[in-house]
């Protein structure tokens, strides 16, 4: 069957822009030229974007690499394939749903790069593929080929009510692990919920000395807080055999010098973007993309489930995020 690459009638469409970099504040609905696919995409008729803290970063200018203002905001999404480049290799068909990365996800069309796109599961929805190529990939690159987990593994799980901490607890107890899971207190019922052993409140001063008293060391900590956890992280992890795989820094930087290496902190300490694995290692990625789909087969990663947001609210759900005060996963529906 012949398939149709020639893009949609040029038209316009509704998008959320950044304005400034003074932060989700400054977002604001515009209407936008409908854009046509580059070469290697798929333009895509967005059915859900997700939401997640690197747009808060990347709204405050803080997102290594991020975009400069104004621009469409949003870089995760999942919808139907209404056009493809000219240079896709071995395309999907028009009309097939798929979920992946690309810029300007906050908005009626977005242009994705073919090359990361997933088709979402027969019968899920666009707002439960979500999470599939950011989220879970993420905390499996984290789990496996970067934290190598191994059954009975100790693993610390910071931020663990967010998309990728959920992602995390769930693959960590398949694999075999004993989670420590960290949350606002608020969040801890829904954190049990997903398996973890332990649960803490990663506000308190005594984190390590918490950890310590109840599990002596952990093998593996997952660090996405950043400056209010990091040093508790680096001294709970066992000396040299422990690993600190860090993906975020949700409260700040933190500094870590070849001194503490050295004298105080001899662990393996990893940095991961999911963005920058996949440019630079991707038969590492498409080994997490291809083990993802056995776990949905398996059941163990099923359909998500976030709270969709008109798009309109987008400013005040990235504001919620920021300040901590969301669990589990959002999303926008820019048809709303």
């Amino acid at each position: 069957m012949e398939i149709d690459k020639e893009p949609p009638v040029v038209g316009t469409m509704r998008a959320l822009q950044q304005r400034s970099q003074r932060g989700p504040t400054d977002l604001a609905l515009t209407v936008e030229h409908r854009p046509t696919p580059n070469p290697g995409d798929y333009l895509i008729r967005v059915g859900a974007a997700g939401v997640n803290f690197a747009d808060v970063m990347q709204s405050r200018g803080t997102y290594g690499g991020g975009p400069q203002a104004p621009y469409i905001a949003g870089f995760e999404a999942a919808g139907e394939i209404v056009a493809i480049g000219s240079e896709v290799e071995n395309p999907l068909q028009v009309g097939t749903h798929v979920v992946g990365v690309g810029p300007g996800a906050f908005a009626e069309y977005m242009p994705m790069p073919a090359a990361g796109a997933l088709r979402v599961p027969r019968g899920w929805s666009h707002a439960a593929g979500l999470g599939m190529v950011l989220n879970w990939a993420t905390a499996l690159a984290a789990l496996r080929p970067l934290g190598e987990i191994q059954p009975g593994d100790v693993v610390l799980i910071h931020a663990a009510a967010g998309g990728v901490g959920q992602a995390a607890v769930r693959l960590a107890r398949h694999y075999g692990a004993h989670v420590i899971a960290t949350a606002s207190p608020a969040k801890h019922a829904a954190v049990r919920a997903l398996g973890a052993d332990i649960i803490l409140d990663n506000r308190r001063s005594d984190l390590a000395d918490a950890i310590t008293r109840r599990v002596g060391g952990v093998d593996l900590v997952l660090e996405s807080v950043g400056k209010t956890t990091f040093e508790a992280s680096l001294s709970v992890t066992k000396p040299f055999t422990g690993r600190v795989v860090v993906l975020g820094a949700a409260s700040g930087d933190a500094g870590l010098t070849t001194h503490d290496l050295v004298f105080r902190h001899r662990v393996q300490v990893r940095g991961l973007h999911i963005g920058a694995l996949a440019d630079a290692a991707p038969c590492i990625y498409r080994s997490l993309l291809d083990e993802l789909e056995t776990l949905i087969a398996q059941g163990v990663y099923e359909p998500g489930s976030p709270t969709v947001h008109p798009l309109g609210d987008g400013p005040l759900v990235l504001e919620e995020l920021e300040k901590g005060r969301t669990r589990g996963k959002h999303a926008l529906d820019p048809w709303r």
